[in-house]
């Protein structure tokens, strides 16, 4: 869709469409590494420990199943003059502190860090290097870029239990060719470029 058959909005600098979330599709064999392991921690918890735990356990099996077979939507993120919309939630300018960039099955994700005391995180994703590029010139402008950022306690755990599960090579490829959708940047608000 061309921005212009809207009319010109000078507050737009640019917009890429992306998915939600990063997102691999899983074989089979990873869904019942996840039961086995899930069965194993219930038959644990069951007869040496509070079977209150099992809750829990059961929950993060569906939450891991759910996540794995689920792709996420295609979104619209949106950088204006006043800050950057996606997914219905718009984060001013003043709003940020910082931003960087991680790497998540095979995708780019931006993250943007809110200032103090509340240091909210949103994630983008972003599908190619050349939006990299221009995204990263926009919010340099705006934002602090930060090249190696701090890891909390909690990231370095989440990228240890990331590292644990096995991988399905023959998916990635599958996965990485099968996601290649064109894609609609827009430069300024009179040009828009699809990839």
């Amino acid at each position: 869709m061309d921005r212009t058959d809207q009319g010109v909005n000078s507050q737009l600098l640019f917009s890429w469409k992306a998915p939600l979330r990063a997102y691999k599709r899983r074989s089979n064999s990873i869904l019942r590494f996840y039961v086995a392991l899930a069965l194993l921690l219930s038959l644990i918890v069951f007869f040496f420990g509070d079977k209150v735990l099992l809750v829990p356990i059961l929950t993060l099996l569906f939450l891991f199943y759910v996540l794995t077979i689920t792709p996420p939507p295609e979104i619209e993120n949106i950088i204006t003059v006043f800050g950057i919309e996606t997914a219905g939630v718009t984060l001013r300018w003043e709003f940020l502190s910082h931003f960087y960039y991680t790497k998540k099955f095979h995708f780019d994700v931006l993250t943007l860090v809110s200032n103090a005391p509340y240091y909210y995180h949103a994630y983008l994703i972003v599908p190619d290097e050349e939006i990299k590029k221009s995204i990263s010139t926009i919010l340099s402008k705006h934002v602090m870029y930060v090249e190696k950022p701090q890891r909390s306690f909690t990231d370095k755990v989440v990228d240890w239990l990331s590292n644990l599960m096995p991988e399905d090579e023959d998916l990635g490829q599958e996965h990485s060719s099968s996601h290649q959708k064109p894609m609609e940047t827009s430069l300024s608000p009179q040009k828009a470029v699809t990839i």
